[in-house]
């Protein structure tokens, strides 16, 4: 009976700091990588990515925010030189975008609009849909797997991405 209890106040413990992280007003900072190898497009051999997400939630469970990423990508292939030679890609990306953090379970679901530029002098426009878990480590911290979408707008068929990212984040 008292490991019930004790257990039932610590999920209640629990369910109410997670609520706190989702309040209005709270800031929100997140540093994130897809290096993984995780990441699925033809062109890609291999991935190195770090990214940065600052926000701030705007109304209980909604968190706008805004990002930063560097890629670098090994291809297989270049369309613009040669078929078959390996060469490198480096992009930046900056991007705005939203999340909807649903609290009974931590769950998130999100959507981005990023605009990269290519080393090549080569600009893309992506969507990102994104859907994730906020595990929460503390009070104010979290470990966020997510599965995302990154949709090229213009090149469909060989820019865009889907691919798994782990991030850590903090409320404050």
């Amino acid at each position: 009976m008292f490991k019930k209890i004790l257990l039932g106040a610590l999920f209640a413990l629990v369910a109410m700091s997670a609520n706190a992280q989702f309040e209005a007003g709270k800031k929100y900072f997140n540093l994130s990588t897809s290096s993984l190898s995780l990441s699925y497009s033809k062109n890609d051999k291999m991935r190195l990515n770090i990214g940065a997400l600052a926000g701030v939630f705007v109304a209980d469970d909604w968190m706008f925010y805004v990002q930063g990423e560097y890629n670098h990508k090994r291809l297989m292939y270049d369309r613009l030189v040669k078929i078959g030679r390996k060469i490198h890609q480096d992009e930046v990306l900056l991007g705005v975008g939203g999340r909807y953090y649903i609290e009974q379970n931590g769950i998130y679901l999100g959507l981005a609009a990023q605009f990269a530029h290519h080393e090549q002098s080569f600009d893309n426009f992506y969507l990102t849909p994104e859907i994730g878990y906020a595990f929460f480590v503390n009070q104010y911290i979290t470990l966020e797997p997510a599965v995302y979408y990154q949709m090229s707008l213009n090149d469909f068929s060989d820019a865009s991405t889907v691919g798994l990212k782990l991030g850590v984040g903090i409320t404050f």
